[in-house]
């Protein structure tokens, strides 16, 4: 990967930059989040610290969408002749990397991005992503941030003016940005936004869901960890019968996998013959909801 080099803003130092011009998913899958997430081409200063995203044209190839996509940027300001000097190369170089038989008509018909905005717009709608699903996330970034600025007395009430717009992944977000205090070591933003996340997790119907799933997980994992040497099929079927909600027995499914063999589910059966009701009925719910967990988890391995 070649190297580039930019004049720091903050210390006028030089910043050292990989440069990656050509984000081919064929060869490299995470080509692509690596580029969604912004974390390409960005300039470090060896002196202050400082880092930015450089400016790069850029070639987007997506054989299974179809994709080939340029962008050059802007403020580059250079004619588009020079433009193609540049960018041709690049688009021969991805042609040239395919076999002959994946050689198709879209890659002699690259298109261009006027904007990096339309790009990742582009590359986000061939995932069925609309613009209007992006909005919304952007809607949702600014309100976390309106809600960090809000005074404690008027919290609440802005919380519930916005609650359409709290849910998963408002809350996912929110973790995320949770997650960038910790690695920037930032406890005063730590402490501001914990505080925010326990406010939503009281005062919003997704938050109260959340916080209930989440106090489930780990009552599960006590649970389980409480048991130690005494966990045998036997008393992980007692933790399972006794679940109080999908969350618990879906942890218990997580971590207990290898413990629900064929052997376990004859014990499950054994006590569903042996019930009578409610309770019967129960346990045929629990176990047709674990054989489906465990299915999946199966599968995802």
């Amino acid at each position: 990967m070649a190297q580039t080099t930019t004049p720091c803003p903050r210390c006028g130092g030089q910043m050292i930059a990989d440069v990656q011009q050509i984000f081919d998913v064929g060869a490299d899958p995470l080509d692509k989040e690596r580029l969604l997430r912004g974390a390409s081409n960005i300039a470090v200063c060896p002196s202050c610290g400082y880092q930015s995203q450089i400016a790069m044209p850029i070639v987007y190839h997506d054989p299974e969408k179809e994709l080939l996509l340029t962008y050059f940027p802007a403020d580059m300001n250079m004619p588009m002749p020079e433009q193609q000097k540049i960018l041709g190369p690049l688009i021969t170089k991805v042609v040239n990397s395919l076999p002959p038989e994946k050689k198709k008509g879209y890659l002699f018909q690259p298109r261009t991005m006027l904007t990096y905005d339309t790009l990742i717009e582009t590359i986000l709608g061939a995932d069925g992503i609309t613009k209007e699903m992006l909005n919304e996330q952007k809607y949702k970034g600014e309100l976390i941030r309106r809600l960090i600025q809000t005074s404690p007395d008027s919290l609440v009430e802005v919380i519930h003016q916005e609650e359409s717009h709290i849910d998963q992944s408002f809350f996912l977000m929110l973790n995320n940005t949770l997650d960038a205090a910790i690695q920037m070591r930032d406890k005063q933003a730590f402490d501001t936004l914990q505080h925010l996340q326990e406010v939503l997790f009281a005062e919003t119907e997704y938050g109260r869901e959340l916080k209930k799933r989440a106090d489930s997980t780990q009552k599960a994992i006590t649970d389980l960890q409480n048991l130690g040497e005494n966990l045998n099929r036997d008393t992980l079927l007692d933790l399972v019968l006794t679940s109080p909600d999908e969350a618990y027995l879906q942890t218990l499914a997580g971590l207990a996998r290898n413990g629900m063999d064929y052997e376990f589910f004859t014990k499950l059966s054994s006590r569903i013959n042996a019930a009578e009701g409610e309770e019967k009925q129960k346990f045929t719910e629990i176990r047709t909801e674990l054989l489906d967990l465990t299915q999946r988890i199966d599968k995802a391995l």
